[in-house]
């Protein structure tokens, strides 16, 4: 069997990726969202994992699904 060890992994997205491609600043996303532009920005940094909702309300802002932008990946 093979087994991923779940302990070292972290929530990571593309969000500043998919708001260049949309030509969207972090205050843009905020406001089309409802929340601060600092919750933007401590998601972007990985300081702050959103909830389903805000991320489904993100991917459908960027046309993608949950899994294209946000992922998980190893704890550096």
């Amino acid at each position: 069997m093979f087994y991923i060890n779940l302990k070292n992994l972290l929530m990571k997205n593309d969000i500043k990726v998919q708001r260049a491609i949309h030509n969207l600043t972090q205050a843009n996303l905020a406001e089309m969202i409802g929340v601060s532009r600092q919750t933007i920005n401590a998601m972007e940094l990985n300081k702050y994992v959103p909830s389903t909702v805000l991320a489904l309300k993100i991917s459908s802002i960027f046309k993608k699904s949950v899994n294209e932008i946000f992922f998980l990946d190893e704890n550096d």
